[in-house]
């Protein structure tokens, strides 16, 4: 595990979206470095940055036409390396979003593919081996190549998926996960990855990391295969680079090689309880101050999972990413602030997405580049009330997406401003974890309270103890198992100690040092 992992707050950029610099409507490399003491300020210590290499954004990105460069309108490979310079400047790390699934249709190596002739790259793709074979199972995509064959998609149209192999081939075309072609295209993956290490990012958060071997068991364990060769690879000549997977499956991604993996947003499970569970037509989640859900809901499958890895890896909790609804659409402020509270200081890296800290909102807007309902939750930074709310000097119509025009979108200066805003819960709740080792450590979680049709809740980690009435009605906790009182470190709400009880008033928090 690389050492500065142990203390990692990460805060999630959309660059696009985030700070444009030059005044051309796009977020940019140089917009980012503006913003760098403003990410430090807010307690994160680290960023995820989402796709930044060249494309033709049919996918926002994810769909990558050369690895090794970076896309022209957020500047140039030398920009890139200057932001990860002034990153490292401020103690702070940086990583890039690697997508190994697949490539741009535009990619040189697919159109090596394509052709007729046989090349290097030639199987660097799925292919069958005759227009007429259809894949079962799979999507693809035929009638657009020179050569006689079909060729298989990993998600989207734009999106031809890379050649990692299949577990068990039973087709002809089908090549195993040891075949020579198979392993350039590790090898390739490689060499991607050392180039922008070399260049200093610090790891990696991997795009659909469980997607490489096709027809893989349900172990997965062609594709684990490849990323324990990677992390070998990393162990020796990277050992401080991180990797962070899009799996949601942490019992099988850290033991494939992965220091991280999120919890995701996937519908009815336990991170979609937490604040984004909407049951006819109401939000029926954890977190909302008039669901009857109890946090056992989530803690079922949450410690499952938890308890397999804690020793070996971070299972990571997110305000939300780029492919999720942003919890503002579903809860409150004070529902908010109780929200993270709780996911600040649970085990694990916390994951802020941009502007979650502020509390923006989801606007529904039409698809742009291949986002889909996703599209409202990449809006551009709030930062405050000047034209375009400080994001860009371009006009509206020149914006990558519209801003929130509304009289009361929040705003960076503005929460700065209200000592009672969500921006400074999220602040005081960041520095708590920073400067306590407790919330740190990754292995200490126990839970010291939670009972069916009960909202409020208790856990422990390490000498703190954190009790939450998500609540509108005020609660009492008493129980032998609770800690006789200590030192209340922050709280949100009412929460008081006496006579060997937790009196907790409405929707409140607190943290005791005991």
């Amino acid at each position: 595990m690389p050492k500065w992992l142990k203390d990692a707050v990460f805060y999630e950029i959309y660059p696009q979206s985030f700070k444009d610099s030059n005044g051309d409507g796009i977020g940019d490399f140089n917009g980012i470095i503006e913003k760098l003491d403003y990410i430090k300020g807010l307690g994160c210590n680290a960023i995820w940055m989402n796709p930044c290499y060249d494309s033709p954004f049919r996918d926002a990105g994810y769909d990558v036409r050369d690895y090794k460069k970076t896309a022209a309108r957020y500047g140039s490979n030398e920009d890139l390396v200057n932001l990860f310079e002034e990153v490292h400047k401020r103690d702070m790390h940086i990583l890039l979003d690697l997508v190994p699934g697949h490539t741009s249709e535009e990619h040189e190596w697919f159109r090596q593919s394509q052709k007729v002739e046989q090349n290097e790259y030639s199987e660097r793709y799925i292919w069958t081996n005759d227009w007429f074979q259809s894949p079962k199972g799979m999507n693809y995509v035929a009638g657009e190549s020179e050569r006689n064959g079909v060729y298989v998609l990993n998600f989207f149209k734009c999106q031809p998926a890379l050649n990692y192999g299949f577990l068990n081939p039973v087709e002809t075309w089908q090549k195993s996960v040891s075949d020579p072609a198979c392993i350039a295209t590790r090898e390739a993956l490689k060499d991607i990855m050392r180039f922008w290490l070399d260049q200093g990012c610090d790891g990696f958060r991997v795009d659909m990391a469980d997607s490489l071997v096709k027809n893989d068991d349900e172990k997965k364990s062609g594709t684990s295969m490849i990323w324990k060769d990677v992390r070998n690879m990393l162990d020796e000549s990277y050992p401080e680079a991180a990797l962070v997977s899009e799996w949601n499956r942490p019992y099988l991604a850290i033991p494939a090689g992965f220091h991280m993996d999120f919890c995701l947003d996937w519908t009815g499970n336990c991170y979609n309880l937490l604040m984004r569970n909407v049951e006819d037509g109401k939000n029926n989640s954890i977190f909302s101050k008039d669901s009857d859900r109890s946090i056992l809901d989530f803690l079922g499958e949450y410690m499952e999972s938890y308890e397999k890895i804690k020793k070996e890896g971070h299972y990571c909790l997110i305000t939300g990413n780029h492919d999720t609804i942003r919890a503002a659409h579903f809860l409150d402020e004070r529902e908010l602030k109780l929200a993270y509270a709780f996911l600040f200081t649970m085990p694990g890296n916390p994951f802020i997405y941009y502007g979650d800290e502020i509390g923006m909102r989801y606007l529904p807007l039409a698809t742009k580049e291949g986002g889909y309902v996703r599209t409202g939750s990449r809006t551009p930074m709030q930062w405050d009330d000047t034209k375009n709310h400080g994001f860009s000097a371009a006009m509206q119509d020149a914006l990558y997406l519209p801003v929130d025009t509304r009289e009361d979108a929040p705003t960076v200066s503005g929460q700065e401003k209200d000592a009672d805003s969500l921006l400074h819960v999220v602040k005081d709740v960041l520095a708590i974890r920073n400067s306590e080792n407790a919330l740190r450590e990754n292995d200490n979680l126990s839970v010291v309270y939670a009972k069916e049709k009960e909202r409020c809740f208790a856990y422990r980690r390490g000498d703190l103890f954190m009790c939450v009435n998500p609540s509108g009605e005020e609660a009492v906790l008493s129980a032998k198992a609770l800690p006789q009182g200590g030192e209340k470190l922050y709280e949100i709400g009412s929460v008081t100690y006496q006579e060997e009880k937790y009196n907790m008033g409405p929707q409140s928090f607190a943290i005791w040092k005991i």
